[in-house]
């Protein structure tokens, strides 16, 4: 007989549930793409990164500029714009699921059932932890340029501050680090341009 867990025992983990999924490491594209979670998981040479669930301000500021972008490609008949969670295929072996992806017209052979394969403007919207700012703003910086992803944005809550890096034949190079009071303006969608004091009201509203 099996006897349940006392008021003095800690809660654990149930470990067995591990032993259904591969070792990090040894996870296969395959896997990671048939996994299915209601959390956003990224995926690197075999190892599975867990990301932190996003606050509602977060979220708040995605939706506000998602709607901008949405609304510019749709008007201009530019492309595909698409928000988190969606896996991006960066190459083999890597996938990352930025905040808001946008593939132009003429790439959108680059949509698969399942992912991305690609994208030509990606942003990223910094979290507060010391690994995410790291992650955003450095590690993506240079796996998006890596990839050859065009443009990449980089909106920053903390600092207050939107950075659009477009690409330079292998690395970024700033267009432009907008603050408050200025439009933060695209490079490869010509015309488009975010408020920075609006996007971050938005945030809070």
């Amino acid at each position: 007989m099996i006897n349940s867990p006392t008021a003095r025992e800690k809660p654990q983990p149930t470990w067995e549930i591990t032993h259904l999924f591969p070792n990090q490491g040894h996870w296969h594209e395959a896997e990671y793409l048939a996994m299915e979670s209601n959390h956003m998981v990224e995926f690197s040479g075999g190892y599975l990164e867990v990301l932190s669930i996003p606050t509602p301000k977060h979220q708040t500021l995605v939706a506000y500029l998602y709607g901008l972008f949405l609304l510019f490609v749709r008007k201009h008949q530019a492309g595909k714009v698409l928000f988190a969670p969606l896996e991006v295929q960066l190459w083999q072996g890597k996938y990352r699921e930025p905040d808001i992806m946008f593939l132009s017209k003429e790439h959108l052979a680059a949509e698969k059932e399942r992912y991305w394969r690609g994208a030509d403007l990606v942003l990223e919207v910094v979290s507060g932890s010391s690994e995410d700012r790291v992650r955003d703003l450095v590690l993506k910086r240079q796996e998006y340029a890596q990839a050859g992803v065009p443009e990449y944005w980089i909106v920053d809550p903390q600092m207050k501050q939107i950075t659009v890096l477009t690409l330079d034949q292998d690395s970024y190079v700033d267009h432009g680090i907008f603050t408050p009071g200025e439009d933060a303006s695209s490079v490869l969608l010509p015309g488009f341009r975010v408020d920075v004091t609006d996007a971050f009201a938005a945030a809070n509203q």
